[in-house]
């Protein structure tokens, strides 16, 4: 005869608590995870922007040698660079301007986006290599 109320023998699973405790577990680890890749993601796509400026660094001083000036060529036709979104980060998280005049440029990356949180903001290299910020709470930022 069996006995409903009796568990029966080789049967197992798992009870609320211990299902109640791998979930908090798992909440927990995501707790800890889930900042530390944003802040990858945000240091990948700055890392990106600034390798972007530095390609384009290397196109204006191209130009200055060819020209002898960093806002026009010998025609009086302005520079422009070659593109104006940091574009290999996937969506757009930097945005490109150049300021120029005969003699000085800087180029800035404004973040936009889910790259506006980033601490360092926004970031200027000039005709002298100097880049904007150098450090943000102690940290690199180029």
């Amino acid at each position: 005869m069996k006995y409903p109320h009796l568990p029966r023998q080789g049967e197992s699973g798992f009870t609320l608590i211990e299902l109640m405790i791998v979930v908090a577990i798992v909440g927990i680890l995501a707790a800890v995870a889930y900042p530390t890749y944003q802040n990858s993601v945000l240091r990948s796509a700055r890392a990106d922007a600034q390798s972007d400026m530095a390609q384009i660094a290397q196109v204006i001083e191209r130009f200055f040698t060819s020209n002898n000036r960093y806002d026009q060529n010998r025609q009086k036709k302005a520079f422009t660079i070659p593109f104006t979104q940091s574009p290999r980060s996937g969506s757009t998280r930097y945005n490109l301007t150049y300021d120029a005049t005969e003699v000085t440029y800087t180029l800035t990356a404004t973040p936009v986006g889910a790259q506006a949180g980033d601490n360092c903001g926004t970031m200027t290299i000039n005709q002298l290599g100097v880049t904007t910020p150098d450090v943000v709470s102690g940290r690199p930022c180029w």
